[in-house]
């Protein structure tokens, strides 16, 4: 099995076109869709200056797929998180595609200056060529950043991931791993936060809490890590 890294400029889509404008501010995706299927709602994560965080709500709030932003914490905090909902009609989703394909995706992508960042799982039978040549045919820029056997990891690389899973708290290991377990961050997975707080023993707000902050320690060290390596965006 290979990890593959592809950077995506989706044209077209609110979250990557409006931050396109607004490039001193990073979006990751910190929850799932929910929802019905004309009206979907996920959380996401911005980290930026406080003015231009503002200034990019404005302009998502205006976009027309977008029926609803929801600030859950204050602006002027280091991680920004807000409700969106939007009308899934008329949301193009990388996410969809890439589960319509078959492909492995790893959640919290996260969205600077218009370009998605997107980690795929792919075997020996799919097709990196033609992943990338569907989401061009859609409208879409893509470019591949990282392109790795999962064997070829090297051992430092595995101490670190073991150093960050020490790093979080015993509540966030077991919300974190009860998630896994029950197929969270599968493509077509069924499991909600709801079910997960339920299989824990906690209120779904908390189980949420546990697992956004669980995920954005993992996210953090992915992002040393790429800085470490030398793998970084390239502007067009």
């Amino acid at each position: 099995m290979r990890e593959v890294t592809l950077r995506i400029r989706h044209h077209g889509e609110p979250e990557s076109d409006i931050s396109a404008a607004h490039p001193s501010i990073t979006l990751r995706s910190v929850s799932s869709m929910t929802g019905s299927a004309a009206e979907r709602k996920r959380i996401i994560e911005i980290t930026g200056p406080e003015s231009s965080i503002e200034a990019f709500l404005e302009d998502f709030a205006a976009a027309d797929a977008v029926l609803d932003v929801d600030p859950l914490t204050p602006l002027d905090v280091a991680r920004v998180l807000v409700a969106i909902t939007y009308d899934s009609y008329r949301w193009d989703s990388i996410s969809q595609r890439l589960t319509d394909m078959g492909v492995h995706y790893r959640t919290g992508t996260t969205i600077t200056a218009g370009w998605e960042r997107w980690t795929v799982y792919l075997d020996d039978s799919d097709d990196l060529n033609e992943i990338v040549a569907s989401l061009e045919r859609a409208g879409n820029d893509a470019d591949l950043v990282r392109n790795v056997e999962l064997g070829e990891l090297s051992e430092q690389e595995q101490l670190e991931f073991s150093r960050v899973l020490h790093e979080l708290t015993r509540r966030q290991r077991e919300v974190l791993g009860t998630a896994i377990e029950l197929g969270y961050y599968r493509p077509k997975k069924e499991t909600s936060i709801e079910d997960i707080a339920a299989e824990v023993g906690i209120a779904s707000t908390t189980a949420w809490e546990h697992l956004a902050r669980a995920e954005a320690k993992v996210m953090d060290e992915v992002g040393k890590h790429f800085s470490s390596t030398g793998v970084r965006s390239s502007n067009r």
